[in-house]
C-alpha cells in the first residue's frame, strides 16, 4: 500500500515551509489564437500563445502572483482557480460578478493569493463559457515533503472540443427555443485530440474507420507517455470539461487511486476510472518488467449517450521501437448509462488516515431540488424554482460597502422537495429568475442535500457534477430516489467520508454533503456542466457578511455596476 502524506503531519509541513515560502510570480496574456486542438483549425484562448494554459508548479505555502493582462479585443476576462480555497483572499478566486468585475479589454490585473495545502489543481475561464473555448491549464500544488513514493510523474488535462464557436454556442443556449449544442465533436489529452480519424484504427475492422497520420509539430498530435520498466509513476488528471462525464483506462495496466480533488483517500486499486467535470485526482501506474512495449491510454465518454469518438494517446517502455504500435486496441469505455457501475466508482471513495471527521450534527440543512424549467419559452435550469442570474456588480462588492442591490433568498422547507414528483415533467414548468443568494453566518456546520429530477419532456434525469469554490466538503452520501429526512441521514458516513471540492449528482437521485462556514467570502456553488451555469443551474453563498464588510478588497477588483460608482464617488461631499 502506497504511504500517504498524513492530513495533520501535511497541516505542520505547510506552516513549516510557510516561514520562509517563495512566491511564484508571472504575467500571463490572454488572447485568441488559430489553433488545430483535434486536427481541423479552430480558434482557442491561449495564454502566452500556449494551449493549453502553463501548468503552474508551487509549494503548499506558496504566494502565487499573476498578472493576468486581457489582450481580447472585445470581451472581458477571468480565471478561477479551481481547488484553491483563497483563505483571507476571496477576491482572488476569480468567479466574474461574484468575486471580482470582469476584467476589461487592453487592462492588467494581478491575482495574489497563498495555495495553502497541496493537491492536483488546475484553473480556467470563468466567464460566459470561456473555459469551453480553451481558457484552461493545469496547477500542481507539491507538499513539502512528499510521501507518497514513486519515480516519476505525468498531468493529463482533460477536456471536450467543439467546431461551433462558444459565443455561437451561448447564442444558441439562450435562444427561443433554445438550440442544443449537441455532443463535443472530440475528446483532448493536453489539448490535442483527432477529429474524423482514430490512432488505433489499424486494430479494428470497422467499416469506413480512417487511420489517423500526423506531420512534425501537429498541434493534434498525441503526446507519448516515455515510461522505464518496474518503475511507479504518479498520473495528475483534471477534468474541465464543458459538458463530458469521462473514462479513462490505461491497456495492461491497474491504477491505484490515491488523491482527489487535492486531498488523499485511503488507496485503492481498479482497472478504470470514472471522471466529472471539475473533478481531480492522482493515480499510481505500475509499469511492468517488459520494456519494448506501447500501450494505449483511452478516454472515453460516460453519462450521456456518447457521439463521440474515445481520445487517445500512448504509453510507451523507453525501449520500444519508434515505429512500434501498441499490439493490442484501447480498452473499452463502459456502457455510458450503466450508472450503478458509476455509482459504484463513488463509493469507493473514503478519506486517508488522519484526516478529521466531519462534525456529527448539522447547524443547518439546505435542500437544493435541480430542476429543468422554462422563462417565456427559454429553456433554463433552476434551483428551488430559481433560475441564477448573476448581477453586474460583483457580491462581495455590494456586501462590503452595504448595497441595496443585493437580496437573499430565505432556505427553503424540506417540503419543497417532498412535495416534487422528481419522475416526470414538472407539472407547471415556469421558474423565475433571481440574482439572490444564501446567507450563513460563520462558524456553522451546513448539509447540502442536491436533489436530482426529471427534465422537461420524456423520462430523463442528466448527471450534474457540483462544485463549491473556497471550501473542501465531506461527502456524506448518495442514494436513489427522492431523499427522506429522518431517514437517509441515518446512511451518513460520518467515519471517514472523504473531503472533495466537487461532487456528482446523479440521475433521479440525492447527494449530501457537509460543510464548514469557516471562510467568510462569497462563494459560487454550481454544475460544472458549462452549458448548465450559462442556463442558471448554481447558487451563491455568502459566508461572514459582518466580516466581508470590513475587508480590505483592492479597488480594481470592484470597477463595474454600482461599486464602480461607489467608488468614484468616494470621499465627495
Amino acid at each position: 500500500m502506497s504511504v500517504i502524506v498524513w492530513w495533520l503531519v501535511t497541516v505542520v509541513l505547510v506552516a513549516v515551509h510557510s516561514a520562509s515560502a517563495r512566491v511564484v510570480e508571472l504575467d500571463w496574456e490572454v488572447e485568441y489564437k488559430f489553433w488545430w486542438p483535434d486536427c481541423k483549425e479552430g480558434i482557442v484562448m491561449a495564454i502566452n500563445g500556449q494551449f493549453p494554459g502553463p501548468t503552474i508548479d508551487a509549494v503548499a505555502g506558496d504566494i502565487v502572483i499573476i498578472h493576468l493582462t486581457n489582450k481580447l479585443s472585445t470581451e472581458g476576462v477571468v480565471i478561477h482557480w479551481h481547488g484553491i480555497r483563497q483563505r483571507g483572499t476571496p477576491w482572488s478566486d476569480g468567479a466574474a460578478g461574484v468575486t471580482q468585475c470582469p476584467i476589461n479589454p487592453g487592462e492588467t490585473f494581478t491575482y495574489n493569493f497563498t495555495v495553502d495545502k497541496p493537491g492536483t489543481h488546475f484553473y480556467h475561464g470563468h466567464y460566459g463559457m470561456q473555459r469551453s473555448a480553451g481558457l484552461y491549464g493545469m496547477m500542481i500544488v507539491r507538499a513539502p515533503k512528499e510521501k507518497l513514493r514513486y519515480d516519476g510523474e505525468f498531468n493529463l488535462l482533460l477536456s471536450d472540443w467543439w467546431h461551433q464557436s462558444t459565443h455561437s454556442q451561448e447564442l444558441a443556449l439562450s435562444s427561443s427555443p433554445m438550440r442544443w449544442i449537441g455532443e463535443p465533436q472530440s475528446l483532448l489529452i493536453n489539448g490535442r485530440g483527432q477529429f474524423n480519424c482514430s490512432q488505433a484504427a489499424y486494430l479494428s475492422n470497422e467499416e469506413g474507420k480512417r487511420q489517423c497520420t500526423f506531420r512534425k509539430n501537429d498541434q493534434c498530435a498525441p503526446e507519448t507517455l516515455r515510461i522505464r520498466p518496474n518503475k511507479v509513476y504518479r498520473l495528475r488528471i483534471a477534468s474541465t470539461t464543458a459538458l463530458a462525464s469521462l473514462n479513462l483506462a490505461v491497456e495492461g495496466h491497474k491504477l491505484e487511486v490515491v488523491e482527489a480533488d487535492g486531498n488523499y483517500v485511503k488507496p485503492f486499486t481498479v482497472d478504470d476510472i470514472d471522471i466529472y467535470s471539475g473533478e481531480t485526482y492522482s493515480v499510481l501506474l505500475r509499469t511492468h518488467s517488459s520494456p519494448t512495449k506501447k500501450h494505449f491510454i483511452s478516454v472515453g465518454v460516460r453519462g450521456r449517450k456518447p457521439n463521440t469518438t474515445q481520445a487517445l494517446t500512448v504509453l510507451s517502455y523507453v525501449d520500444a521501437p519508434e515505429s512500434a504500435r501498441p499490439t493490442l486496441p484501447p480498452p473499452v469505455t463502459p456502457r455510458w448509462d450503466d450508472y450503478n457501475r458509476s455509482i459504484s466508482f463513488s463509493n469507493k471513495f473514503f478519506a486517508a488516515k488522519g484526516y478529521p471527521p466531519p462534525p456529527e450534527k448539522s447547524d443547518e440543512q439546505l435542500y437544493l431540488l435541480n430542476t429543468q424549467n422554462l422563462i417565456d419559452g427559454h429553456t433554463k435550469w433552476a434551483i428551488n424554482n430559481v433560475s441564477l442570474s448573476v448581477t453586474a456588480t460583483p457580491y462581495i462588492g455590494a456586501i462590503r460597502y452595504g448595497l441595496s442591490s443585493l437580496s437573499y433568498l430565505k432556505s427553503p422547507a424540506k417540503e419543497l422537495v417532498e412535495s416534487y414528483d422528481i419522475t416526470k415533467p414538472p407539472v407547471n414548468p415556469t421558474t423565475t429568475k433571481s440574482s439572490g443568494i444564501y446567507k450563513f453566518p460563520m462558524g456553522i456546520v451546513v448539509d447540502v442535500i442536491l436533489q436530482n429530477a426529471n427534465v422537461l419532456k420524456g423520462k430523463i434525469s442528466e448527471i450534474h457534477p457540483w462544485h463549491l469554490h473556497g471550501h473542501d466538503f465531506w461527502v456524506l452520501g448518495y442514494g436513489d430516489g427522492k431523499f427522506r429526512p429522518g431517514v437517509d441521514e441515518k446512511k451518513y458516513n460520518l467515519k471517514n467520508p472523504p473531503l472533495r471540492n466537487t461532487v456528482a449528482l446523479y440521475p433521479f437521485g440525492w447527494t449530501a454533503l457537509r460543510f464548514v462556514t469557516d471562510n467568510p467570502g462569497v462563494w459560487f456553488f454550481h454544475c460544472h456542466i458549462e452549458p448548465h451555469l450559462h442556463m442558471g443551474m448554481g447558487v451563491v453563498f455568502a459566508e461572514g457578511v459582518d466580516r466581508i464588510a470590513k475587508m480590505d478588497i483592492p479597488d480594481e477588483v470592484l470597477g463595474c455596476g454600482l461599486t464602480r460608482k461607489w467608488l468614484m464617488n468616494r470621499g465627495r461631499h
